[in-house]
């Protein structure tokens, strides 16, 4: 186990960790999918939490027209998906997420943000929520990897550009596809269960320890 308050490095996922902007997604994936016949429930938007939008649109194109969608489709359908999720209310910061990164940087941990979304509204707004917390260089995103969640690219990326080693690192996750993600690249991963799901998807996931919100999860800090 590594241990929360020597941990090098903190990496944290974004949706359902530091914003509640998954019922967001949710409801703009289930909309924009079926304005391309393609039938997508608010549920199993959860259940592909993490993925890159690239990963989800062909999911469903393989599901429904029987092959991988094309670069214009993908282009056309993330587009659609963008403007529903803008038309959306303002995702508010996750409670406790603030208190959890405090804790983290007074202790002298890196914070590196990994993220399977691509949504700039969400990215732009870090700065104002948490305030010197997040820097560029220590940012992965869904435009950064080719191999996005449940595969460990995501996370092996920000443990090399923050520097240090699987056993010296936690991951903060939420979603099931993003704890197998942080699972197979070595990482002791911290679940915070604030969709849903129930715990022991997260378990099967991989997660090596549950909260019920960021909340709880700053008071254990």
């Amino acid at each position: 186990m590594t241990n929360r308050k020597t941990a090098k490095a903190v990496l944290f996922d974004m949706d359902g960790v530091l914003f509640d902007s998954m019922p967001n997604h949710a409801y703009a994936w289930s909309q924009s999918m079926t304005q391309f016949g393609l039938k997508m429930t608010t549920k199993e938007a959860y259940l592909h939490e993490g993925r890159t939008g690239s990963g989800t649109i062909n999911i469903l194109a393989q599901r429904y027209w029987g092959r991988d969608a094309t670069e214009e489709e993908k282009h056309s359908i993330y587009e659609a998906k963008t403007r529903v999720f803008n038309t959306c209310p303002e995702a508010l910061p996750m409670p406790g997420a603030l208190d959890v990164l405090q804790r983290v940087k007074r202790q002298g941990s890196l914070i590196v943000l990994v993220t399977g979304s691509a949504q700039a509204s969400l990215l732009d707004r870090l700065e104002t929520h948490f305030p010197g917390m997040f820097c560029p260089e220590l940012m992965v995103t869904g435009n950064d990897v080719k191999m996005g969640k449940p595969f460990p690219e995501p996370y092996l990326m920000g443990l090399d550009k923050a520097g240090v080693r699987a056993d010296e690192a936690i991951v903060i996750e939420n979603a099931p596809l993003g704890i197998q993600a942080s699972h197979a690249a070595g990482i002791y991963t911290i679940a915070v269960n604030t969709g849903p799901l129930d715990n022991d998807i997260l378990w099967e996931s991989g997660a090596d320890e549950i909260f019920p919100d960021m909340t709880e999860l700053a008071k254990a800090w």
